[in-house]
């Protein structure tokens, strides 16, 4: 099976074979798709993570689609209906809706009028009739008359038929398929307001009254207009072209012109009509439904992977603030590991204890050498970083803001909980505001990422497939930076790369009881922690200032007598070798290659070796929004104003300029000419400067343009 599966995936991906028979291998064998893409490149011919996620999600497809073809002829077997042409066929099955397709005659099913007719002994007629054979019509129907058998009249009786040729056409291999490629080429989806509901559905107003070619809807007025049927404000209906759909239907029937043609035509109608249609609208709906879940989830996962490879500031000592007005802003001090050594409140934004906030802030960052003060952007924000800026610090102290989107769903976590036990709701929310500015990706694995504030209707696309993304974003993510063994918390050592839950739980538990790790063989010392995950996680885990160098260092354990052999042969050492990148050019790279260390491997290491520990990150940049606007009520059209992109969708960006309401810039103005996606001209985060277009405030849109 293994065999068949890797020649189909060769061809579909344009691979080699034996590339992808070796990711299979390794995938079988449990590796993971990070160390696969890193430290296994000899083997795979350098295959990237993508295509070797490909290969994963294809090999899982195809295996399921071949334990579904085991279970059609088994099932098919024990009834004593599996032929040899019908096993063929099955066999031959290249997609999970042909073998469906396949299956449907046979299939168990609940009574219909097919069967009523059947039951009654209409068959024999129904196969006379659909031969469109000459005959006598209404003496051959006389002959099925029978009182006892509830069939009255020669028309009785060819009704019967009709309903059971409108069932073997309706599951005929051929008429479906064509009728599907009709349904979703030419098909319209339309859509009404429920009557009595259009007052409570305001958000849908758009689609009370709308239709658009199903080949031409984007992904999101898709989802939009499913969300609105779900939620029972919308009606929705698929409008496939019928003279066509009966056109086709009678190509493939319609055999001659007499009496017996006549019944088939009528069979043909009402089985499209009665079986087809509503069986193919539901299919093909639910098809471009797994379609758009797919747009929404690949923009959901591109955010996310922005997101948490935003530039981290770095081990500095911060005030974070969770800003509030009537409940004051909370603060927490943390030190340059991101440990809460101080919490407190102030109320700067009443008159009468301003001045008390004003001395409390400033005798904190005297004692504490505060080096950064981080400021979550929600309510009160704006002002709150206003009031601190405003002051007057011993000495340089930058304000930042930061996007606070899941600290309050961190705040209530079991993760929140665990981490800051005697801590409240608001001060857990302010520790997360301030370790996110210090690294985002750390603490940001702690939140789900649905409550981000990134997706474009992740809510309403498939939770099993949207879950597999955005893990496999964030594993890539983690093991793309690499994780301060000593420092990183458990949550984060879970998406390292041969870890999961319980050995992230195993190894913090010893890291607790015997204190920081010297060395990466350490880990061998874990319990549960063998061979294997060592394998797959070493690399991933680093050390810094250990007695090793490279265990500082993306090179794998495995390869640290090759990097010794490199110092020997330039008679220095490895730490001084790392020390001196200039040495490196005088490397003959092929004398140290072996079969299980190529080029690309070695060309690695001397990469790594260049900038040991390097953070593929970019440095962190400061940003203000203006302050000519704190509010909707102060933005005109033809403003200029800083922004910062909060969320793209595939109709445009979000961008917050400092109004507590972000505005859109819609797909049309992100810059001069074609755009095909939002993601080739704007990132998450990116600092932008727009021009405001238009403000409606009652319904709190802003328009924006980056052109």
């Amino acid at each position: 099976m293994n065999d068949s599966i890797v020649a189909r995936i060769s061809r579909e991906l344009s691979l080699r074979a034996d590339q992808v028979e070796a990711a299979r291998r390794l995938l079988d064998d449990g590796a993971t798709v990070p160390f696969i893409a890193r430290y296994r490149k000899e083997a795979t011919g350098s295959l990237d993570e993508l295509a070797i996620l490909t290969i994963r999600d294809r090999l899982a497809q195809l295996r399921r689609l071949q334990e579904r073809k085991e279970a059609v002829t088994s099932s098919l077997k024990e009834r004593g209906l599996l032929s040899a042409d019908l096993e063929e066929k099955i066999t031959a099955a290249q997609s999970l809706t042909v073998l469906e397709d396949i299956y449907l005659p046979y299939r168990p099913r609940r009574r219909t009028r097919a069967t009523d007719a059947r039951e009654k002994g209409l068959e024999p007629l129904a196969r006379e009739v659909f031969s469109q054979q000459e005959m006598d019509l209404a003496a051959e129907a006389d002959r099925f008359v029978c009182a006892e058998k509830e069939v009255g009249s020669g028309e009785e009786a060819l009704a019967g038929a009709r309903d059971i040729i409108a069932e073997w056409i309706s599951e005929d291999l051929s008429a479906r398929s064509a009728l599907r490629e009709l349904f979703e080429r030419q098909s319209t989806l339309r859509s009404q307001a429920v009557p009595k509901m259009e007052k409570d559905a305001g958000k849908y107003r758009d689609y009370f009254d709308w239709s658009e070619p199903l080949s031409e809807i984007a992904s999101h007025r898709l989802l939009a207009v499913l969300r609105g049927q779900r939620e029972g404000f919308l009606r929705l209906h698929l409008s496939p072209p019928e003279d066509e759909a009966l056109e086709i239907l009678d190509g493939i029937f319609l055999q001659e012109e007499n009496e017996a043609s006549d019944q088939v035509r009528l069979a043909i109608r009402d089985s499209y009509r009665r079986l087809i249609l509503p069986s193919l609208e539901k299919e093909t709906v639910s098809s471009a439904k797994a379609w758009a879940d797919r747009q929404a989830i690949d923009i959901f996962s591109e955010n996310l992977r922005q997101i948490l490879l935003q530039p981290p500031l770095g081990q500095k000592n911060i005030l974070a603030v969770d800003p509030g007005f009537k409940s004051g802003c909370k603060l927490a001090v943390l030190d340059s590991t991101g440990r809460l050594v101080h919490s407190d409140v102030i109320y700067p934004h009443e008159a009468a204890r301003r001045g008390q906030a004003d001395e409390m802030v400033q005798e904190i960052c005297e004692r504490f050498g505060i080096e950064v003060i981080a400021v979550g952007d929600g309510t009160a924000g704006r002002e709150t970083e206003t009031f601190l800026r405003s002051l007057r610090y011993p000495r340089k102290t930058p304000v930042t803001s930061v996007d606070e989107s899941g600290a309050s769903v961190y705040s209530a976590s079991e993760i929140g909980r665990e981490e800051l036990p005697e801590q409240d709701v608001t001060i857990r929310g302010a520790v997360s505001i301030g370790r996110r500015l210090m690294d985002p990706l750390a603490e940001l694995v702690k939140i789900p990422p649905e409550s981000l504030g990134i997706g474009q209707y992740q809510h309403d696309v498939e939770p099993k497939m949207l879950k597999i993304k955005l893990d496999d974003v964030v594993v890539s993510c983690v093991n793309l930076v690499g994780v301060d063994l000593n420092t990183a918390s458990q949550r984060l050592l879970t998406y390292v790369s041969g870890l999961g839950p319980r050995l992230a739980e195993s190894l913090v538990r010893y890291r607790d009881l015997h204190g920081p790790f010297s060395s990466r063989q350490q880990l061998l010392k874990v319990p549960r922690l063998g061979p294997k995950a060592f394998e797959q996680s070493a690399a991933f885990l680093r050390i810094k200032s250990g007695p090793n160098p490279l265990d500082g260092t993306g090179v794998h354990p495995e390869s640290y007598a090759i990097v010794e052999a490199m110092a020997r042969d330039l008679g220095t050492s490895v730490p001084e070798l790392m020390s001196r990148p200039e040495l490196l050019k005088d490397i003959e790279l092929k004398k140290y290659a072996s079969e299980n260390c190529g080029l690309p491997t070695l060309q690695d290491i001397i990469k790594e070796l260049s900038y040991p520990g390097k953070d593929p990150r970019a440095q962190k940049e400061a940003f203000t929004f203006s302050e000519e606007v704190r509010d909707i009520e102060d933005l005109r059209p033809g403003m200029k104003l800083p922004g910062v992109v909060t969320n793209i969708v595939s109709f445009g960006a979000f961008v917050d300029i400092g109004v507590h309401q972000d505005g859109l810039v819609h797909i049309s103005q992100l810059k001069n000419g074609f755009v095909k996606s939002p993601a080739d001209v704007v990132k998450l985060r990116q600092q932008v400067v727009v021009k405001v277009l238009a403000v409606d405030k009652e319904r709190k849109r802003i328009s924006l343009s980056l052109k």
